[in-house]
């Protein structure tokens, strides 16, 4: 393949043309145009100068950001090039780039592969390609190796370079990995610009390809995509249903208004006559509206690639072809169309969404350094190596976690599920059913004459209304129970929490934590179940204080009772009024005294018991058992030190830069 000087749009942007797609305009050629064109050319260069000192650093930041692996950490913002297979993304690419990718049927892009541009001066042209090979092994599914990289300055060979580290990052074949290949290109003809290609979405799996691999790929792309602070870049061919590309409707799936959208609408020379029209619409936002909005761009065709066109005369082969069409020349005029008006748009896309990220970036980094030293704390050196040293760390890791009990117990510490916020929503749920089984009693069978006893109408039997309430009040002892239950569980994992936060790094003395808590647990459960079972058999007596009930009695029926009026109080619409009135005492006893009385045996009383049983460890204590590590926490210490020189390394680039 012929490779002439490449980066042709970039040739454009660093001529002074980058800045204005719409200057080569076929229409006017007089002197007077062409004067005012060269000085319109001149300006023009004058402002992207100034612009790509204003650019260039914060794309830079962001490439030395992801250098140093801060994206494992957060999300970077970054523009992510997607589309269907055959959407024309690889000629996109190719066009921005300057240079030929990988080509062929079905999945090319295997790999995530992050193509930096930058536009340098004393370089012809270099390229330097990095990755992290992976290695199957039966003993292990993937074992990552150290980086790749390696330098080469043949434009003509990026194609073979970027196969060979797919192969070696995803295997030879078909299959497709998420580890990120990068490819900086450097040279005097480039735009200032970074983006992730992504493999392209498949709909039928060939030969040897899993067939689930289009959801593999989708799996992939949402991974990307539905992050905020990326910017989906969205290849759509013009001579499909835009409706239909499935790429579009990923994009619309993480980003419904579009505001973080950009849409390439490619091959715009294989439309059906009569379509044009449709074509401008959508690309004027009246179809599928984009806050980004649409560039509509022709890159090189198959026959144009088999020919060997190179790409700095396919970019002027499209530009005649915008001049030379009856309906979208006037898309040069309006910003558009070609890949030069693509590049400028890309570009201070980016920058933009960099400027507005940086804040976040700077409290996010920060917040997380906080968490990651206070991590390192807890881990870092481990027991002393004497006994006396050892007994003494002991003491005060124990005490540590009463403290933290004490404080779980009692609402001042919050953990990550607000312990107390869970406790108070599973009260309200049992005061509102409490309040779901108050029932008109008026239409209880059990009220009606056919129930009545020796006694002459309208005398009360006061079995019955013992017995009517016995029965509604029995109803609530399973539910009764559902709390206890409920709020043993919650306790339990709040406790847990507890134990993983200060012992995670000793797994014996965890394993012990954790069997007292289970222990002291299931013994208190059991008392509270018998002080909930005493309580309701306390409520079969069906007492109150007369005042108590005269006054519920009063508000029920709307009329003031006293004591000498109740022998009255006998019909039957009243007689379900005392029995209303009786269950509203026994409802708010229960809404109170139910949660109060659990609280006390299954979170306080627990939290009592368990630090009384947790400070008698040291009765006698075998020290180095209890403090064994486990052997993960050597581990855990070299990541913990490994992000924190990560995140270190980022905090610095960014206070340098701000």
């Amino acid at each position: 393949m012929k490779m002439s000087t490449p980066g042709t749009v970039n040739k454009m942007f660093s001529s002074g043309s980058f800045t204005s797609p719409d200057q080569s305009s076929a229409h006017d050629h007089d002197e007077d145009s062409d004067s005012s064109q060269n000085e319109s050319h001149n300006m023009k260069g004058e402002v992207h100068s100034h612009l790509e000192e204003n650019i260039r650093p914060y794309i830079d930041l962001i490439d030395k950001l992801r250098s140093v692996g801060i994206q494992k950490d957060l999300a970077l913002p970054t523009i992510v090039v997607i589309g269907d297979q055959s959407s024309g993304k690889s000629s996109v690419l190719e066009a921005l780039s300057g240079v030929a990718l990988p080509r062929g049927s079905g999945i090319v892009t295997r790999c995530p592969l992050e193509l930096r541009l930058k536009k340098v001066t004393g370089v012809n042209w270099k390229a330097i390609l990095s990755y992290r090979p992976v290695k199957a092994s039966k003993q292990a599914a993937q074992s990552t190796h150290h980086e790749k990289k390696f330098e080469f300055e043949d434009p003509s060979s990026v194609g073979r370079h970027v196969a060979t580290a797919q192969n070696e990052v995803a295997g030879k074949g078909v299959g497709i990995s998420d580890e990120l290949i990068t490819l900086e290109i450097m040279s005097p003809d480039v735009c200032d610009l970074t983006l992730i290609d992504l493999p392209g979405i498949a709909r039928v799996p060939l030969k040897g390809q899993p067939e689930d691999i289009g959801e593999q790929i989708k799996r992939l792309i949402m991974k990307f995509i539905e992050k905020q602070e990326t910017i989906n870049l969205v290849v759509v061919p013009c001579n499909i249903d835009i409706a239909t590309t499935e790429a579009l409707k990923m994009a619309q799936e993480v980003d419904p208004e579009g505001k973080r959208t950009v849409a390439i609408l490619t091959k715009p020379d294989l439309i059906d006559k009569g379509t044009e029209k449709g074509i401008l619409k959508i690309v004027h936002n009246k179809v599928i509206p984009l806050r980004k909005g649409y560039i509509l761009v022709k890159c090189r065709g198959q026959q144009q690639i088999d020919d060997d066109i190179p790409l700095e005369e396919a970019t002027q082969m499209e530009r005649d072809f915008f001049q030379n069409h009856d309906y979208f020349r006037s898309l040069l005029k309006e910003d558009k169309a070609t890949i030069n008006c693509l590049a400028i748009k890309l570009t201070l896309e980016l920058v933009d969404h960099i400027k507005k990220s940086l804040p976040q970036l700077n409290e996010q980094i920060k917040k997380q350094l906080w968490d990651v030293r206070n991590e390192l704390k807890e881990c870092e050196g481990g027991p002393p190596q004497d006994p006396k040293g050892a007994k003494q760390f002991l003491t005060q890791t124990l005490k540590r976690f009463n403290d933290q009990i004490n404080s779980l117990s009692s609402g001042e510490l919050i953990l990550e599920e607000n312990l107390f916020a869970q406790l108070r929503a599973e009260f309200k749920n049992w005061n509102d059913h409490l309040n779901r089984t108050k029932i008109p009693f008026s239409n209880s069978k059990a009220v009606s004459h056919e129930n009545r006893g020796r006694e002459l109408p309208g005398f009360s039997n006061y079995k019955v209304f013992e017995t009517i309430l016995q029965e509604h009040v029995a109803k609530l002892k399973e539910p009764a129970n559902n709390l206890l239950s409920s709020m043993k569980d919650i306790t339990i994992k709040g406790l847990l929490d507890v134990v993983n936060h200060c012992f995670r790094n000793y797994p014996v003395l965890k394993d012990i934590t954790e069997s007292k808590i289970n222990n002291i647990l299931s013994s208190q459960q059991e008392k509270a179940e018998q002080r909930i079972s005493e309580q309701f058999e306390m409520e079969n007596l069906i007492y109150t204080q007369d005042p108590i009930f005269l006054k519920i009695l009063s508000e029920i029926a709307n009329e003031k009772f006293s004591e000498e009026q109740l022998p009255m109080f006998d019909k039957k619409s009243k007689y379900s009024h005392m029995l209303e009135a009786h269950y509203e005492i026994v409802v708010q006893r229960m809404a109170d005294q139910l949660p109060m009385m659990i609280s006390l045996f299954i979170l306080k009383q627990t939290a009592q018991l368990l630090s009384t049983d947790i400070l008698s460890l040291l009765d006698g204590a075998n020290v180095s058992e209890l403090l064994f590590e486990d052997s993960d926490v050597s581990k855990r210490r070299k990541d913990l030190r490994t992000r924190l020189d990560r995140l270190t390394a980022s905090q610095t680039a960014l206070n340098e830069f701000i």
